[in-house]
């Protein structure tokens, strides 16, 4: 690590911190420089990689996963923090899965599941073109899978029913 402030090329590390998302590390440095002696903070993050199709690799953004879901959510009551939210946890994703290096297949999927909960109608638009949708088939397909989890949601208690509720009025 060269001296930010000299450029000399030997420095010594006085402390070091894991941040508290536990995604990068902080370190104290000190300029070995008898002439220098300045003290500057570093910060060391994983950078994950994406390995595309063609075999190219690129540093993974947020805001390019996120730029795609935004597409899908045109006209969608979905803002820009859902969004944010969104890119968030598709990182803390392929972040726990441990490797620096994710096929670009894999951000796809890890993009569908926080996107079927944000918006249905967005994830269908998403899944049809991450998917290749080539008939209204494979939309008919997808939305009975979705209505097959809201049943099976709302059979255990476990979470919105997707039908309509009807309420009884007290005999008597």
């Amino acid at each position: 690590m060269h001296c930010p402030y000299c450029k000399h090329n030997d420095t010594k590390v006085l402390d070091s911190r894991v941040s508290e998302d536990g995604c990068s590390i902080r370190r104290r440095r000190v300029c070995q420089s008898p002439a220098c002696e300045k003290r500057f903070t570093t910060v060391e993050a994983m950078q994950l990689t994406v390995l595309k199709r063609s075999g190219a690799t690129e540093p993974f953004t947020r805001d390019k996963a996120v730029a795609g879901v935004r597409k899908a959510c045109k006209g969608r009551p979905v803002d820009e923090d859902d969004l944010a939210r969104l890119g968030q946890e598709v990182e803390d994703q392929l972040r726990l899965a441990g490797s620096p290096e994710i096929a670009a297949h894999e951000v796809g999927l890890a993009i569908l599941s926080p996107l079927r909960r944000l918006d249905e109608v967005a994830y269908l638009r998403f899944a049809s073109v991450y998917r290749g949708f080539d008939s209204a088939a494979d939309f008919e397909n997808e939305i009975a899978l979705l209505r097959a989890e809201r049943q099976l949601q709302s059979e255990s208690g476990g979470g919105a029913s997707g039908g309509l509720a009807t309420a009884s009025a007290p005999t008597g």
